[in-house]
């Protein structure tokens, strides 16, 4: 949907082999929807490079005509982004993965006999540390929006309190399901990446906020049947459930109202938070894994380069790696 005042771009017709692989993301891997939507825009914004500068095609790019597209998004990125060259790296990088992806798919169907991207080198990307919040300040969050004494305001606390107990992805969180909530309500069943399902503890101030939370959730239905199985229903959303777009805005709203500067606070900050927190306070690396849902433990050891060094010793010597050597 286009922003008000901005007409749609138009969606450019993809080559069918471009489908097929997105066919293959969702089927074969249990890709989400957002993650098939960003291959479709990387692979879109190649295409039409390819189209319009180079009369190609992706299925029948050279590794020059690919070399010439990534060079011509750099010099686009840094002439817009002037200030912020990582915004640059990240992009050529993402959309080289996506090209890599495609590639290897095409050759395994035997469609291309050769993958163009295997001598291109990735851009060097620094190590971005996630950003994250002090507990004081998720706590005046959490206060500013309690003084909100309607629904609104409840929605809104038990969003902070769910996502900072759980560390959910924000689209986990907006589209529970109420069947996801436990009959005690210790707990959630939360369906991940690639359709993995997890159980996800709530604390008890999580707990609380839920319940008075649900006594004021009449109050977001719609009145036909679309909103009724989320948690979080919406009445002008077309998906009948809060939207990330809204949830993000309204964290932006919040963060003003409680004197923090808005550029900080976003549901993935909370995220973050979540999981620092947690590891300052001694918890185990493995179980901030789980309740994460990370794959792969090396994607969680990031938070450990934003502990006090008290901390990282404390995660050290819990951490069942630094006993046995092994992944289990």
């Amino acid at each position: 949907m286009a922003r008000p005042g901005r007409p749609a771009m138009p969606k450019p017709e993809l080559n069918p082999l471009v489908e097929s692989f997105l066919d293959m993301l969702t089927t074969e891997r249990g890709a989400a929807l957002n993650t098939r939507q960003a291959y479709w825009r990387d692979l879109a914004d190649v295409t039409q490079y390819l189209r319009n500068e180079k009369n190609s095609d992706v299925d029948v790019a050279t590794t020059d005509q690919i070399k010439d597209y990534l060079k011509n998004l750099s010099e686009k990125a840094n002439t817009k982004n002037a200030n912020n060259s990582k915004i640059a790296v990240r992009t050529i990088a993402r959309r080289l993965s996506a090209l890599r992806q495609f590639y290897r798919f095409l050759v395994s169907e035997g469609t291309r006999e050769d993958d163009p991207t295997s001598t291109i080198e990735s851009p060097k990307q620094g190590r971005t540390l996630p950003k994250t919040l002090s507990e004081d300040e998720v706590t005046r969050l959490i206060q500013t929006a309690g003084a909100k004494d309607n629904a609104e305001g409840k929605r809104l606390v038990c969003l902070l309190e769910m996502l900072y107990a759980t560390g959910l992805r924000v689209s986990e969180l907006v589209g529970l399901p109420l069947s996801a909530i436990s009959d005690n309500k210790e707990y959630l069943i939360v369906e991940g990446k690639g359709g993995r399902e997890r159980m996800v503890p709530l604390s008890t101030p999580a707990q609380d906020a839920l319940k008075g939370y649900l006594d004021a959730r009449k109050e977001h239905l719609g009145s036909g049947d679309q909103t009724e199985k989320w948690l979080f229903p919406s009445k002008t959303s077309g998906s009948g459930h809060l939207t990330r777009q809204r949830f993000a805005q309204l964290l932006k709203d919040l963060a003003k109202d409680a004197e923090i500067e808005e550029g900080r606070v976003s549901p993935h900050v909370l995220r973050h938070a979540f999981a620092t927190h947690l590891l300052n306070n001694g918890a185990d690396l493995r179980s901030v894994q789980k309740m994460l849902g990370h794959a792969d433990i090396a994607t969680t050891q990031i938070y450990t380069h934003i502990l006090s060094e008290d901390a990282k010793k404390t995660v050290e010597e819990k951490h069942p790696l630094s006993k046995t050597g092994t992944d289990e």
